[in-house]
């Protein structure tokens, strides 16, 4: 059996397709859990009446996506579980394989889907997450052919959009950050087990459609923007241990100059500027990861990959 997670906040057009498409198409005992953020637009009659199997959790106001996965993967049975936004649609093979991925050896701590556009599923929407050592995060492939990404591989973090986990690992690495409220909390909880050892892995069996930023409203916008710039700070003032954050500062200070430029042309300079200040300013808040030296080799090999990732993006 696998547990499927999903938050909702507002989603009640997307969340029946989800809802159904999983049924549909999954072939192993599911135990699916919703946990929902205080919602004001569904009473979830049609959940209750037509799938009473289902989870549901009601808060009484938006926690945000850390806190509503945690409620979830908190009560889930299963040792395996799927993280799902509303927003999507499962295909046929899709909690199987991403099973079979995941069982396959014990140090994987996630897998995530090969997630297509929902108005054009030739091309990729997210095929896995690279982070870098000027603090970007860049979604692998997102508007090329999905013909480019069918090999199996590991990239630095899963999208929690679409994505299993091993159960166990969270009450070693701890669960998602309720600080981070949304956006980068997966990269942060991917960036931790990678320090203990672990590692994530990119799935092009297991596909879903995705309409994307349905909960936020567009791919830019205000409130998106200030607070993943805000978590963009927060992301390598956690993981990395200090020596590691003075060896890299100055190419994430790089890397907040040419974003600052970039959403300026966009006319979103102010937002991710005020999210950057927030962020700094906020950081007595955030609970840095303690230094292990049991964890040094670990230490080396993400860095490495964070400057290789630079390379990467740019060519």
């Amino acid at each position: 059996m696998v547990s499927i997670i999903i938050p909702n906040y507002n989603g009640k057009k997307y969340l029946e397709r989800c809802v159904n498409s999983i049924y549909a198409y999954s072939t192993v005992p599911v135990e699916l859990i919703i946990i929902d953020n205080g919602s004001v637009d569904d009473n979830f009659e049609w959940l209750r009446r037509k799938y009473p199997q289902v989870i549901l959790v009601r808060l009484d106001q938006n926690y945000g996506f850390s806190y509503a996965v945690n409620r979830g993967i908190k009560l889930a049975t299963a040792p395996y579980v799927i993280l799902l936004n509303n927003d999507t649609q499962i295909l046929p093979g899709f909690v199987e394989n991403l099973l079979e991925l995941i069982k396959s050896n014990n140090k994987i701590f996630s897998a995530g889907a090969q997630m297509l556009k929902y108005d054009d599923p030739t091309l990729i929407d997210d095929a896995g997450d690279e982070y870098t050592a000027l603090g970007w995060t860049v979604k692998r492939g997102e508007g090329q052919p999905r013909r480019s990404f069918n090999q199996t591989c590991s990239v630095f973090s899963s999208c929690a959009g679409a994505a299993i986990y091993r159960k166990d690992i969270f009450k070693e690495i701890g669960y998602f950050d309720r600080q981070f409220f949304a956006y980068m909390e997966d990269v942060d909880i991917c960036y931790r087990a990678r320090n203990y050892g672990y590692t994530n892995l990119y799935c092009p069996r297991a596909k879903v459609l995705h309409i994307g930023s349905a909960t936020s409203g567009s791919k830019y916008n205000t409130f998106k923007i200030r607070l993943a710039a805000r978590n963009n700070i927060y992301v390598p003032y956690k993981n990395m241990p200090l020596l590691q954050l003075i060896f890299n500062l100055p190419l994430l200070i790089i890397g907040i100059l040419i974003k600052a430029v970039f959403f300026t042309c966009k006319g979103f300079g102010d937002d991710y500027v005020g999210g950057i200040f927030e962020g700094l300013a906020s950081l007595h808040k955030v609970t840095r990861m303690r230094y292990n030296k049991e964890h040094l080799r670990n230490y080396i090999k993400v860095q490495k990959l964070i400057i290789k990732n630079i390379a990467k993006i740019l060519s």
